[in-house]
């Protein structure tokens, strides 16, 4: 491999793993008020919902497609799952439902 693309590789990881880590050290000794908090615990679904909203108008021309993965996702998310769970369980929910109604 080329050296300039391994320096490239590595800088590249660099500027990704710094504005993580710092505010991660940074905040880990803080203790914040239980309002922040809970604020900050839901800002993984919000994001999620963000990135799942959009694509249930935009994803296919099946739309039933769609709302069954909004539902899936919705449902496992209001059961305080975490993220990654609402993620696969939504997609292991798409993937039963195009196997049984496609």
């Amino acid at each position: 491999m080329d050296k300039t693309i391994l320096l490239m590789i590595i800088g590249m990881g660099l500027v990704t793993y710094i504005p993580r880590m710092i505010p991660l050290v940074a905040l880990s000794q803080l203790n914040l008020l239980g309002f922040v908090q809970n604020v900050l615990k839901n800002v993984p679904y919000a994001t999620l919902g963000a990135l799942i909203v959009p694509g249930i108008f935009l994803f296919s021309d099946n739309l039933m497609f769609t709302i069954v993965g909004a539902i899936a996702a919705f449902s496992i998310a209001f059961t305080g799952a975490n993220v990654i769970v609402v993620v696969m369980g939504s997609i292991g929910t798409l993937v039963l439902y195009s196997m049984f109604f496609s």
